[in-house]
């Protein structure tokens, strides 16, 4: 993946300077990677089995690119954007640029808390996702799912959501879910969650000239959909797997549902909701 020099998003916002939690006590080491497992897998606020704490934040203000790995996610995001909006245009859309908001430990949303251990996610009230840097490192180290593509891969899928919000398709998903059974719900959410992941592979076609993706890239993401299947995190976090409880799906259905948008290039092909198999 060759990112550097490439345009970089101004949509981004960082808020770890002079913010973040500074956290007291609480769990370290595997204990924690455990705790953070449980918190991307269920979409919970483990804040309590981390220890004590006090949130600030730094005022939003102009965003400078301070560091490499903001550089990074401000180009990976231009990419989202010079994919997405043609897409749109195609379809006589308008595609409105969603923001990324970097920060630390814990900080705010307009969906409500927005903390590391719950992993990046995509706030439909505020067009909004929030990313600690740090999920990389637990991606790359934990979960063995290391490479630039993969976390390319990570921020493609929430933009992924965006898209869903953009079309109406996220706000049809939440009120469904709303008048149904725990089962039901996370049957659905599995089928928004592949969608997005189908998108995202959407996304690694129309970025292959931007960034001169390879074969080595793919796999990379293909291995960061496997690791983050809801049974590869299950089995790792509590040794058991549980179908019903799935609210992403397998890996076996993630790396699918990438390949078939990568494949095709086609958001026709990305219709999870009417799909008889994942």
């Amino acid at each position: 993946m060759d990112w550097r020099g490439r345009r970089m998003s101004d949509n981004v916002e960082d808020r770890r300077r002079g913010g973040g939690m500074v956290r007291a006590g609480g769990v370290g080491g595997l204990g924690l990677i455990v705790v953070l497992l449980i918190g991307v897998l269920f979409g919970v606020d483990v804040t309590p089995f981390l220890g004590g704490g006090v949130s600030t934040q730094a005022p939003s203000g102009p965003n400078e690119i301070e560091d490499d790995r903001e550089a990074f996610v401000a180009t990976v995001l231009a990419g989202t954007e010079d994919v997405w909006r043609p897409i749109f245009q195609q379809s006589g859309l308008t595609y409105h640029d969603p923001k990324l908001v970097l920060y630390r430990g814990v900080d705010r949303s307009a969906c409500g808390a927005a903390d590391a251990a719950m992993g990046p996610f995509y706030c439909p009230n505020d067009q909004t996702v929030y990313l600690d840097l740090d999920f990389f490192q637990v991606l790359e180290q934990q979960m063995g799912a290391g490479g630039e593509f993969a976390a390319a891969y990570v921020i493609a899928h929430e933009v992924g959501h965006h898209v869903q919000n953009e079309l109406g398709t996220l706000g049809q998903v939440h009120q469904a879910r709303s008048r149904m059974s725990a089962r039901d719900s996370n049957a659905l959410s599995v089928r928004t969650e592949l969608q997005a992941d189908c998108y995202a592979g959407m996304w690694a076609q129309g970025a292959r000239d931007i960034f001169n993706v390879d074969r080595q890239d793919v796999a990379e993401a293909m291995n960061a959909a496997a690791r983050i299947g809801d049974d590869a995190l299950q089995r790792a976090s509590q040794g058991v797997v549980v179908p019903d409880s799935f609210t992403h799906g397998s890996s076996q259905q993630r790396q699918t549902w990438f390949a078939r948008g990568f494949e095709t290039g086609d958001p026709n092909q990305c219709d999870t909701f009417q799909a008889g198999v994942l």
